[in-house]
């Protein structure tokens, strides 16, 4: 009898849980274009170019896909988990109308500015969210971007490999961050590194700014927001020990001098370290 109780309640918890809907992702077409890239002219103090030449950080905007995942979480949830402000709600709808739109941009805005705590992230200003905004209130948006194809054509031949960037840096040899940005945020805008080490949530930085930066670097033999003549950079292709340390370090000074002398990420942003170490314990 006792078993027979246990079964029937087990089964109405399965079949309850079995009726309950899945909460879907975002779709990611909707989601409003940042309109600005990270990274530009840089002053050397750590900040950059933004919308109409305002200076932002020179990490933001943030990582897309760091950004869109942050923005299904606050949809999920209703409102920014960052921030505990009760009167922050957000919502997402997927219709054309213009309350709709201004409602993903204002949920696109809210993510941003509260992407690891409460008012830490990026302004507005990292973004065109403002003008995209006036364009939608003056109805001179581009329409939404109809629903994508049932099932994708037949993918093309894979291109044939890209030459190097101006620098000679081969991308297959340039070490990999070994960490993910915005992991366990504190809410003060410092997010989890190598070991646990603390670092900006920031770090490391978006893929390609870095790549684009270690080329114009190893061009220049130094690190261009950098100006002590005692830091050189070199990325030699071989497999040497020497070799692969020269590109271990010329990856390291780039990611700590990225928008200035000292201004970028901490090493503990990367497992760059443990590479280094890896590679002199080998043969």
């Amino acid at each position: 009898m006792l078993f027979g109780n246990t079964f029937t309640t087990l089964l109405a918890t399965v079949l309850v849980a079995s009726a309950l809907p899945l909460r879907k992702r975002v779709n990611t077409a909707l989601i409003p274009e940042f309109g600005i890239q990270a990274g530009q002219n840089p002053t050397g103090t750590g900040d950059c170019d933004g919308v109409n030449g305002i200076k932002i950080p020179c990490t933001c905007p943030p990582d897309r896909q760091l950004f869109i995942d942050q923005l299904n979480a606050n949809v999920a949830a209703g409102r920014p988990v960052n921030n505990p402000n009760p009167a922050i709600t957000v919502s997402f709808p997927e219709g054309d109308s213009k309350a709709d739109k201004l409602a993903r941009l204002n949920t696109a805005t809210v993510t941003l500015q509260n992407l690891f705590g409460a008012g830490k992230g990026c302004p507005q200003a990292a973004t065109t969210f403002g003008a995209q905004v006036a364009a939608v209130n003056a109805g001179t948006d581009a329409p939404a971007p109809a629903p994508a194809p049932a099932a994708p054509a037949p993918a093309a031949p894979a291109p044939a490999p890209a030459a190097p960037a101006a620098g000679g840096v081969d991308p297959a040899l340039v070490p990999e961050f070994g960490i993910q940005a915005g992991q366990n945020p504190t809410g003060t805008g410092d997010c989890d590194g190598a070991n646990g080490v603390k670092i900006p949530c920031t770090c490391p930085p978006d893929r390609q700014f870095f790549i684009d930066q270690l080329n114009a670097n190893v061009k220049a033999g130094r690190p261009v927001n950098n100006p002590n003549p005692a830091i050189t950079v070199q990325f030699p292709t071989g497999n040497s020990k020497g070799d692969k340390l020269a590109r271990l370090n010329a990856a390291t000074v780039t990611l700590q001098n990225l928008f200035g002398a000292g201004k970028g990420c901490p090493q503990a942003a990367t497992t760059f370290g443990a590479q280094v170490a890896a590679v002199n314990a080998g043969p």
